[in-house]
């Protein structure tokens, strides 16, 4: 038996042992970042450089399966010591569109793919752009609806992400509220670094996010240039831009979140390096922050 005093002794290793073994962020790539070198080498040259999640990606992912199969991208995966985390997402789903049933076919098309591989989450993001009208958010909502019940049959959460030129779902207070209103529990809200900051949100919009409500994040910087000539593909490695990014990971770390912080990059430079140079440039600026 321990003495009172022994017991009281061991509280605070015990308090810290507590603490470290509690979820934390954790670095993970999106495959679009390595758009030029395929399935396999961008995964192998993750892994080499120690990174343990990956989003994967149709573009990559079915020529994969086509050529070699199911079976060799699961043992591809278990082999390198990679956890897929998301599925590349399919456009279109969220808004009014004649084009509807068909983004629809196409998510159901990746959402098979994403249970295949034990992936549990898709992103879906909305590039609506046009006229829109209060009673189209009704529209929105009822699709978001449609589309839990179907991610439902495949066991997985598909996230709505906003983006930062759409005039329909641009900013995070109307995920936050589109969710919430949906009330569906395989849609959930995800951010975007890149359409957050360089968007018409606010930092203190963060404030929103309730405790574990946020269910998935993409991580760049914003290069240090006008704003005005900004774009889609304009996004830099983690800690090499203006972004507050210190501030924004200290404030999800608030609310709570314990997922991936995943890179999302698309300019030319960086999609055609290789995989492995990408992922340490990644994790010696990003493990800064964390």
């Amino acid at each position: 038996m321990h003495s009172r005093r022994e017991i009281l002794a061991l509280l605070p290793a015990t308090a810290l042992h507590l603490k470290s073994a509690q979820p934390k962020m954790h670095l993970s790539i999106h495959q679009t970042t390595s758009l030029a070198a395929g399935f396999r080498p961008s995964l192998e040259g993750y892994a080499r450089a120690g990174i343990k999640s990956v989003e994967i990606i149709a573009p990559h992912l079915d020529p994969f399966l086509k050529s070699e199969g199911l079976p060799a991208a699961r043992r591809l995966l278990s082999d390198l010591g990679l956890t897929p985390v998301s599925h590349g997402g399919r456009p279109g789903i969220w808004e009014p569109s004649p084009d509807h049933a068909k983004a629809i076919d196409e998510m159901k098309h990746n959402a098979e793919a994403a249970a295949s591989l034990g992936i549990d989450r898709l992103m879906a993001p909305c590039v609506a752009t046009g006229k829109f009208t209060p009673d189209d958010y009704k529209t929105v909502i009822a699709h978001m609806r449609e589309v839990g019940d179907i991610a439902k049959q495949f066991s997985v959460t598909v996230m709505m992400e906003f983006t930062r030129s759409s005039t329909l779902i641009g900013t995070l207070p109307t995920v936050l509220h589109l969710t919430r209103e949906a009330a569906q529990p395989n849609v959930k809200p995800m951010l975007d670094f890149y359409h957050f900051w360089t968007g018409l949100s606010k930092f203190e919009d963060l404030d929103l996010i309730r405790p574990g409500e946020l269910h998935h994040v993409h991580i760049q910087d914003v290069p240090d240039m006008p704003r005005e000539l900004l774009d889609s593909i304009t996004r830099e490695i983690p800690g090499t831009g203006v972004a507050p990014t210190a501030r924004i990971i200290a404030k999800l770390r608030e609310k709570q979140y314990t997922g991936p912080l995943s890179l999302e990059l698309f300019y030319p430079k960086y999609q055609q390096t290789d995989p492995y140079e990408m992922a340490m440039a990644f994790r010696k600026n990003a493990e800064a922050f964390l």
